[in-house]
Order: C-alpha cells, then structure tokens, then sequence
C-alpha cells in the first residue's frame, strides 16, 4: 500500500524539536519502530515522524486502520485527544489543542441547528439525510471553559489566556511562547498591545517581551484607594455622671463579697471603666466606616 502524507494532518499538531526528534531516531535505530502507523484508508493519521525515520533508514514498521473514522474533523478530533494525553505536550500546547477541538463541536452544533431548523420549517431536503453533507456524528455537548480547562489540565484562567493569545498575539509573540521564551501569562499581556508593538517586543528577545508584559500590567493596575489615615479619632468618653451610675452599681454588688476584698472592687472598677472606652472606640470606627 502507498501511504499518503497529508501536509494539513502533518501540521496539525506542532512538530518535534530538533532534539525531541533527534532522540526518537536513536530509538528506533536502536529498538525498531514499536508502534503501529495508523491509517484511515491510505491516508497517514498518527506517526509521520516514525514514518519518516523509517523511510529514510529502510526500516519496517506496521500499520493499524482505524474504522471509526468518518470525517477529516473526526481524524482531527482523534489527534487532539491522543495528543491531549501525552505528558511531552507543553501547557500552552495543550490549551490550544482544546480550544481546536471546542471550535469543531462547535462548528458541528451550529450545523445541527441548522438542519433541525430546517427540518421544523418544512424546508429540509429528503435527501440530504442520506447525502455526504449530512453530518455523520452524534449531536454535540456545549463545551465550557471550564471543562476545556480540565481536559487540558489547565486551569480556566490559563485557558483564558490562550484564548487571547490565539485571537490576538501576533505570529512572533506565539512562537516566543511555544519555544518558551516567556510565559504563558507574559504572552497573554503582550496581546493586549498594537500589532506593531508586539513584534517591536518579540525582535527585542526574552527581555523586552517581559518588560512589555510589565507595561500592560502595569497600566491596568488599578491604583490603591488611601487607606484611613489613623488620624485622632472623635472617641466620646462616658460622662462622669454614667461613670458614677455604673460604679456604683458595680460596687453594690461587690459589697456582698464582704469587706476582705477591696483591691478586687478596685480592679473590677478599672475594668469597667475600659470597657465603657472600648465601646466609645468602636462606635467611632462604625462612624468612620459609615461616612467612607
């Protein structure tokens, strides 16, 4: 059988870097090529790198067919999923595959609505059931972020800012991010400037991409409201006249503990006479508090 090499499906997953590939040869050189190419009819799905190692050394290697397949978006499905599962995979890797995948099902859901909505109008073709345009898929789940994000194993914020990266970086932020020369968070802020700005940044290298992130974090800081100057506070002190009313009332009751314990009448006289500032205190916070 000749295999076909689809250039689409060979890109479609970002490649193997120069040493990622390297140490795959020397395996295969060394082991042979354990896995199985997997084919749906002639056309190459998984394994273009094994296969073309094995090419260029005149190694065999097997072949499985995968039936199941009844679309190029379900052979597209298929390599995000096997790729989503393996841990070589880098994060903002991960997070772009996710987002391919909810776009087909989300392109496949409008496509549904589409034909029900035909079907309800009367205006549906007989024959478009049994035509290729039918979709030949069960209908599909709305997928948030949230279970984007746990597929993915990425929180819903990282997903988020692959999702800015992919709609707004330019071309050199998003290879600065996928060779790893700033973060994923850095990438995400860059987005957020002119076009021109960010190649200007991505020409200046790792430090200038970082500075510029900065810039955008910085401008969309929000500033720090002053916080309440610890200023005398307008505290109203009990007057003399409550003073004497409750140490009267204190000293009252005390007198039946007898005449062997005055400095405990003392100290509970002190006590209570704090206790009456303390609250004065609090109150004049509440005032405070209210009048911000």
């Amino acid at each position: 059988m000749d295999i076909v090499v689809k250039e689409e499906l060979k890109a479609y997953i970002d490649p193997l870097t120069a040493d990622e590939h390297d140490a795959l040869e020397r395996s295969i050189l060394a082991e042979g090529c354990r896995d199985a190419l997997v084919l749906w009819g002639d056309v190459l799905v998984d394994g273009h790198n094994r296969f073309g190692i094995c090419q260029k050394h005149g190694l065999p290697f097997n072949t499985v067919q995968n039936t199941r397949f009844q679309s190029m978006e379900d052979v597209h499905l298929w390599m995000i999923e096997q790729h989503l599962g393996r841990r070589s995979v880098s994060d903002f890797q991960r997070g772009v595959l996710a987002l391919r995948k909810r776009d087909i099902l989300s392109a496949r859901k409008q496509v549904e609505q589409a034909q029900l909505q035909r079907e309800s109008d009367g205006t549906a073709d007989p024959a478009d059931d049994a035509g290729e345009d039918s979709p030949p898929w069960e209908p599909a789940p709305k997928v948030s972020r949230a279970e984007l994000a746990r597929e993915a194993k990425l929180s819903t914020s990282q997903v988020g800012m692959i999702e800015r990266i992919h709609a707004q970086a330019a071309a050199e932020v998003v290879e600065a991010v996928k060779a790893g020369v700033i973060s994923i968070s850095a990438a995400a802020a860059v987005a957020d400037l002119p076009e021109e700005e960010q190649r200007a940044a991505a020409a200046g290298g790792k430090d200038e991409l970082k500075q510029a992130a900065k810039r955008v974090r910085d401008a969309k800081r929000k500033p720090r409201a002053p916080k309440p100057e610890a200023a005398e506070m307008d505290f109203e002190e009990p007057s003399e006249d409550e003073v004497a009313s409750r140490d009267a009332e204190v000293l009252s009751a005390l007198e039946q503990l007898g005449e062997d314990a005055p400095a405990l009448r003392r100290r509970v006289v002190a006590l209570t006479r704090e206790n009456d500032t303390l609250r004065a205190q609090l109150a004049a916070l509440r005032r405070q508090l209210e009048a911000l």
